[in-house]
């Protein structure tokens, strides 16, 4: 009885001492989570990152050396992101993985401890760094798939590993797989963001010179507006750019301007050339430009949803006068003034058969006269930055190329965009 007694006091001690020692090896995980959570959570470089996680990892399992690898799954392979106290290790370290390395490493229960006859079960030694520094490698797995791993080389004082680390290294392990795998998302979001970006370039570049060509067709027909549908896409796009639109708003700016007269294609091209004011039957057929192209363009899928509506109504004005719906100013689309706007200014300046070319200053005085009864004062505003900025040498590129004959000075600007300011307010003063 005695013996029994006492055999029994000894196993209930044992399990004690057994439990004390799991609760001290939980609680020194628990603590190094509670310091890993925010480093592995902060908003910085993951580089930082991947090394503090490593650390952790070395510590858990008392190891001199380690290397933290994520893995690249086309081709296959696990690439290093941190290394420590290896005197001598390529950076990065790759190692490729064959199918069956794979395999094990997805399908191995945690940490495991590498010898000879394991070193090809797990790790390949066609990559630049020999499988046969690490002694214990800890797979990174989130939801089963593969995400990295752990390799762990000697041990501090060259001891052996034992199952306390290596049940803490699997604790670990857990969520820094998590954290790996959210950088693989995050990369791989941000390379499909930046494929998109490149994609759209490209295929805004595209089209931009496809519609540069569909431009110079439409006024094809008449000497005196060549060039006229360019200029008013590069006008509008510039007054899109001075009132502060985005690259892709721009963008459909320039575009809607290349077509905006696309319907003249229909258009007798006698009325072009006729030096006298057109009747009204001429009139229409000129003005039913608007709905043939709008019914052209509309058939097209466009990367800009709205160039059907300014095809329509460039010529429509604030006041109801325009055509072909009479809107009102409310109901046109600042897109549509824009084009509306860089239609005007390029028909002034231009040389019809009718009359020469009107100045740069009497144009604008004309343009301000009547806004914003008809014209978007935001845009006409936009259009003297971009002209001011023209005569101060401003633009990187001049906003009227080479049609800024009788040069405005800075000072003249300044005085359109005063009078157009009063205009506006309604010649109220507001003092601050």
């Amino acid at each position: 009885m005695v013996i029994s007694n006492c055999s029994g006091v000894c196993c209930s001690r044992e399990g004690v001492t057994d439990q004390k020692e799991n609760f001290r090896r939980l609680l020194r995980t628990v603590e190094t989570l509670s310091d890993l959570g925010p480093e592995m959570t902060a908003e910085r470089d993951f580089s930082q990152t991947a090394q503090t996680m490593l650390s952790a990892l070395m510590h858990a399992a008392g190891a001199s050396e380690g290397v933290l690898f994520v893995l690249i799954e086309k081709p296959s392979m696990l690439n290093s992101v941190a290394a420590q106290g290896f005197s001598l290790i390529p950076e990065p370290s790759i190692i490729p993985l064959l199918p069956r390395h794979v395999h094990s490493l997805s399908t191995t229960q945690g940490a495991v401890l590498l010898s000879n006859s394991s070193y090809d079960t797990f790790l390949s030694a066609n990559g630049n760094v020999a499988p046969e520094l690490f002694r214990c490698l800890a797979p990174l797995r989130v939801a089963g798939k593969l995400v990295g791993a752990v390799a762990l080389g000697r041990r501090l004082e060259d001891s052996l590993y034992d199952e306390e680390g290596l049940q803490s290294l699997d604790l670990l392990c857990h969520y820094v797989a998590l954290a790996v795998q959210n950088h693989a998302l995050t990369q791989t979001l941000a390379q499909r963001v930046g494929e998109n970006l490149r994609l759209m370039a490209s295929l805004h570049g595209f089209y931009d010179h496809a519609l540069e060509a569909f431009a110079a067709a439409i006024d094809v027909k008449h000497v005196n507006i060549h060039g006229h549908s360019l200029r008013v896409g590069r006008y509008s796009a510039a007054i899109g750019e001075a009132m502060g639109m985005d690259n892709n708003d721009v963008a459909a700016l320039r575009s809607a301007g290349y077509l905006h007269d696309i319907g003249k294609v229909s258009v007798d091209k006698r009325l072009f050339g006729k030096p006298t004011t057109l009747d009204p039957e001429e009139f229409r057929e000129m003005a039913d430009h608007t709905t043939v192209g709008h019914q052209i363009v509309t058939g097209v899928q466009f990367p800009w949803p709205r160039i059907p509506e300014i095809v329509r109504w460039h010529h429509e004005r604030a006041d109801g006068s325009g055509y072909p719906d009479g809107l009102l100013n409310d109901e046109v689309p600042m897109q549509v003034r824009i084009v509306g706007l860089a239609d005007t200014l390029d028909a002034m300046i231009s040389k019809r058969p009718y009359r020469e070319p009107i100045s740069l200053g009497a144009t604008l005085h004309e343009i301000v006269r009547i806004t914003p009864q008809k014209l978007d004062p935001s845009a006409v505003q936009a259009l003297l930055v971009q002209i001011r900025r023209d005569s101060v040498g401003g633009n990187r590129v001049s906003f009227l190329e080479d049609r800024s004959a009788g040069n405005l000075a800075p000072a003249d600007v300044d005085q359109l965009a005063a009078m157009l300011q009063h205009k506006v307010s309604n010649g109220r003063m507001y003092l601050t």
